[in-house]
C-alpha cells in the first residue's frame, strides 16, 4: 500500500528587532502544531528582517533544540511586507499560515484556520474584534484607514482585518506571481479572490519590544494601500482642479459685471487680503496635486527599476 503523504503546513513569522518575542513564540506555536501534528508536517519559516538587536541569536539559539524552524535571513531590512512575501515565497507548505512576531496574534487561533481551511475556504482571516493595549489614537486611525480605503477601492478588502490569516497554496501562487513592489498584502490577498472567510478574535498586548509602526510609517503603509488599489486621488485632483477653475472663472464674471455697470465691488474684492487668500488657496491646490501625482510617478518609477523585493542573505534550517 503506497503511503499517505500529509500536508505540509507553514507558518511564516517577519521579525525584525523581537529578540524578547523568539522564545515565547515558537513555545506557542510549538504547542498548536504539535496538536495538528498527526494531520500535518509542518515548518515554522523566521524571517529575519535586518534584525539590529539579539533576535538573529535567539532565533539560531532555538534551532539548536527545536525542529522544523527555517532561518530566511535577509540582506538587511526591507520593510514588514517585503520580509512576509520572502517568508511565503520560500515557504513550501500546502497552507500556510502568516502572522506577527509579537505575539499580539495568537498562535492557537491557527487550529480554527485549518478547520475551515479543511472545509474548502482557501483564505481564512482574523478580525480584530478588540485591541487592548493600544492607544485610542491608533485605534480610531486604523479604524479610519480601513474605512476609508473601502469607500475608495473596488477590491473587498475586509474591515479591522491585517495580516494574520491562513492561505492555500494556489492563493501563495497567485501571489508569487504579483511582484509589485509598494505591497499591501491584506489588499493583494483581497483581490485574489476566491473563497475566504473570517474568524474574530480578540488581540493579545505586545508581549515584548516596541511597535514597528510609528506614525510616519502608518502613514506611509496607508498610502500605500490606496495608492496600490484605487485611481481616485488622482480623480479627486482633477475634480478639484475644475471646482477652483469654475470658481475663479465665475468670481472673474462678477468682477467683469462691477466694470460694467460701475457698481461699487465688495470692500474685501480690492484689498491685498482676498488676493494673499486666492493666491494661497490655488497655491495649495497645485502643490497637493502635483504631490498626489508624484506619489503615482514614484511607484512606477520604481516598477520600471525592476529591482528584486528582497535579497536573500542565507536560508538555515533546523
Amino acid at each position: 500500500m503506497a503511503e499517505v503523504t500529509r500536508p505540509v503546513l507553514s507558518i511564516v513569522v517577519p521579525l525584525y528587532n523581537e529578540a524578547g518575542n523568539v522564545a515565547p513564540l515558537l513555545e506557542r506555536i510549538g504547542a498548536t502544531v504539535e496538536r495538528l501534528h498527526d494531520d500535518f508536517a509542518f515548518e515554522i519559516v523566521l524571517v529575519n528582517d535586518g534584525s539590529t538587536d539579539g533576535t538573529l541569536a535567539e532565533i539560531r539559539s532555538e534551532m539548536q533544540r527545536r525542529p522544523h524552524i527555517v532561518l530566511v535571513n535577509l540582506s538587511r531590512n526591507f520593510g514588514h511586507q517585503l520580509a512576509a512575501t520572502a517568508g511565503i515565497e520560500i515557504a513550501r507548505g500546502d497552507a500556510i499560515v502568516l502572522m506577527d512576531g509579537d505575539l499580539q496574534d495568537p498562535p492557537e487561533l491557527v487550529d480554527g484556520f485549518v478547520r475551515k481551511w479543511r472545509e474548502g475556504y482557501d483564505v481564512v482571516y482574523a478580525v480584530r474584534r478588540t485591541r487592548p493595549g493600544e492607544s485610542r489614537f491608533k485605534v480610531f486611525t486604523a479604524r479610519a484607514f480601513y474605512r476609508i480605503i473601502k469607500r475608495l477601492t473596488k477590491v473587498a478588502i475586509p474591515l479591522d482585518t491585517g495580516d494574520f490569516r491562513l492561505m492555500s497554496r494556489r492563493v501563495v501562487e497567485a501571489l508569487r506571481r504579483s511582484p509589485e513592489r509598494h505591497r499591501f498584502l491584506r489588499g493583494m490577498v483581497s483581490w485574489v479572490g476566491f473563497n475566504q472567510v473570517a474568524i474574530e478574535y480578540d488581540r493579545d498586548v505586545r508581549h515584548a519590544g516596541t511597535s514597528k509602526y510609528p506614525l510616519p510609517t502608518m502613514i506611509r503603509f496607508a498610502i500605500d494601500g490606496i495608492t496600490s488599489f484605487s485611481d481616485i486621488p488622482l480623480r479627486f485632483a482633477s475634480y478639484l482642479g475644475f471646482t477652483v477653475s469654475a470658481v475663479a472663472f465665475l468670481y472673474a464674471l462678477l468682477i467683469i459685471a462691477f466694470k460694467i455697470f460701475s457698481l461699487k465691488p465688495p470692500a474685501y474684492t480690492p484689498g491685498w487680503a482676498s488676493t494673499i487668500v486666492a493666491v494661497l488657496f490655488l497655491g495649495g491646490v497645485q502643490l497637493m496635486s502635483l504631490g498626489i501625482l508624484g506619489e503615482y510617478l514614484g511607484r512606477v518609477y520604481d516598477e520600471v527599476k525592476g529591482r528584486p523585493l528582497y535579497l536573500i542573505s542565507d536560508i538555515e534550517r533546523s
